[in-house]
């Protein structure tokens, strides 16, 4: 199917954001304790942090993930990029609905 790897991506994302949600809820918080929380097994978690960290958004300290003071800015900029992302969506489905 064309749009398997965007659907893919897309729950990858996903994840990000609930790991980052609960980070921002539970702050300082650890791998063990989201894994917990989420349901979600360590090693995904684990990547989810990594992603964040290395988009700027948290960081490890020794009593768990905090986010950054930037990472509010980098929040806003993704929700710029939703948007951005949904009207390129549309146009998608109005292209394929005059397939």
């Amino acid at each position: 199917m064309v749009f398997r790897k965007l659907k893919s991506e897309a729950e990858i994302v996903y994840r990000h954001l609930l790991v980052l949600k609960t980070v921002m809820e539970k702050q300082p918080v650890g791998i063990f304790k989201l894994s917990d929380i989420l349901n979600m097994p360590k090693h995904r978690v684990r990547y989810s942090l990594r992603v964040l960290e290395q988009s700027g958004i948290i960081v490890p300290t020794q009593y768990g993930a905090m986010i950054r003071d930037e990472g509010y800015d980098k929040i806003e900029e993704m929700k710029n990029d939703i948007q951005e992302i949904k009207n390129l969506l549309v146009d998608i489905e109005d292209l394929l609905n005059k397939l």
